[in-house]
């Protein structure tokens, strides 16, 4: 069981943030220590190099407590230990992390610029394809983008991942576009009313959020 990796997916780490939450910075880490159940636990979560763990102590015998990443180990103390570290860990994101749903910048910049035009924020469906994630229309439930990250091969040569999104545009303005750099017949999807755009600054923000803006409309 790893609670932090669950907790803390697509998270990344304000560290301007940690020391006002209360960690104390060791050399290149960071360390927050908080009692629990009456003090006779402590959980202890350390930052170092942008990853998060936590240690659990019984204060009593002086020994690390490990029972709760077992999940065949079940019980009213046990989960009561989980709970505590749960809560910990979900108050540590709220106030030390921002989200950050892709790998690339710039698909990044996109996802932000989406939500101040329409407040909509990923959806991320597939379990097996957990960095794929599509952007709804919530009032008619149609997709208007698909973010992917694959082999550049898929598209074009080349080797090495790339991030790209699908938008949902006229065909005649597709036939136009897929000439240019940056812009593919859709991957994955229905190359007459699709195409496939790369993430990788070929196409500026603003450029990229018109095309956006035009798949938008057909869920409307």
């Amino acid at each position: 069981m790893n609670m932090e990796k669950d907790i803390f997916k697509k998270s990344t780490i304000l560290y301007n943030k940690l020391i006002p939450y209360g960690f104390t910075k060791i050399k290149d880490d960071y360390l927050y220590s908080q009692n629990i159940l009456g003090d006779t636990f402590r959980i202890d979560i350390i930052i170092s190099h942008n990853e998060i763990t936590s240690h659990i102590y019984d204060l009593t015998f002086n020994a690390e407590y490990t029972n709760y990443r077992n999940e065949n180990i079940q019980g009213e103390f046990v989960n009561s230990i989980r709970e505590e570290l749960t809560k910990l860990l979900q108050s540590i994101k709220k106030e030390c992390t921002t989200t950050t749903y892709f790998y690339s910048n710039q698909a990044n910049r996109l996802c932000q610029m989406i939500y101040d035009k329409y407040a909509d924020l990923p959806e991320f469906p597939w379990e097996k394809s957990d960095d794929s994630g599509i952007f709804r229309n919530p009032k008619t439930k149609k997709w208007y983008g698909l973010v992917m990250r694959i082999d550049k091969s898929k598209i074009k040569q080349g080797k090495g991942a790339v991030e790209i999104i699908n938008l949902k545009l006229d065909p005649d303005k597709i036939t136009e576009l897929v000439k240019l750099p940056g812009f593919y017949p859709a991957y994955h999807m229905n190359k007459t009313h699709w195409i496939t755009i790369t993430l990788d600054d070929t196409i500026t923000d603003e450029e990229l959020m018109q095309y956006v803006l035009m798949s938008h409309k057909f869920t409307e």
